[in-house]
């Protein structure tokens, strides 16, 4: 009879588990529609008071002060290979929770624009697309249906790899340093 007491609470969890999976802040970059989970955003800003870092790829744009924490800003417009996001009123910084082994990171990532929280149903999203995108595949979590037109749905977790990160920026400086082991 416990048993069943205690497994009612723990399907009521589930299930609300699910619905908030499916929620999407959907957002512009270079005129494109993306999305990213709900689940690993900490907050968004308003963009301003960057300090530029030297010598840094031009896809991290600088870093922020955010409550005395100093927090990596990526541009997801140069992140995909494509041209840095020009600065306008409507830029955000979306605060986002990445995972690196056991640690959480927070990292900035600059968008043109917010749009708003979306719920996409899991069968109006579509598998990673194999071409036709500007993007690496690994990127993509999937395609998602929203009022007949697509939104691509990243993976925050490879587009923000800190190990990837941190290759290319060793890469770009000239160090031969092993990122995984230092």
């Amino acid at each position: 009879m416990s048993a069943n007491v205690q497994t009612a609470p723990l399907l009521a969890i589930a299930t609300v588990q699910n619905v908030v999976d499916q929620q999407y802040l959907t957002f512009t970059l270079s005129g494109e529609p993306y999305a990213i989970s709900i689940l690993c955003i900490k907050e968004i800003i308003q963009f301003g008071q960057l300090t530029e870092v030297p010598r840094m790829p031009t896809f991290i744009r600088g870093v922020i002060n955010l409550r005395g924490a100093v927090v990596p800003v990526i541009d997801l417009s140069a992140r995909f290979g494509k041209f840095a996001t020009v600065v306008g009123q409507r830029n955000c910084i979306i605060i986002v929770e990445v995972m690196t082994g056991e640690e959480k990171h927070s990292i900035g990532v600059m968008v043109d624009a917010v749009n708003a929280v979306l719920e996409i149903p899991a069968k109006e999203i579509e598998n990673t697309p194999t071409f036709g995108t500007n993007i690496r595949t690994e990127f993509i979590e999937g395609m998602g249906k929203i009022d007949g037109k697509f939104v691509i749905i990243l993976n925050v977790q490879h587009v923000l790899s800190m190990d990837d990160m941190a290759a290319l920026v060793a890469e770009r400086s000239g160090n031969t340093i092993d990122v995984m082991n230092s």
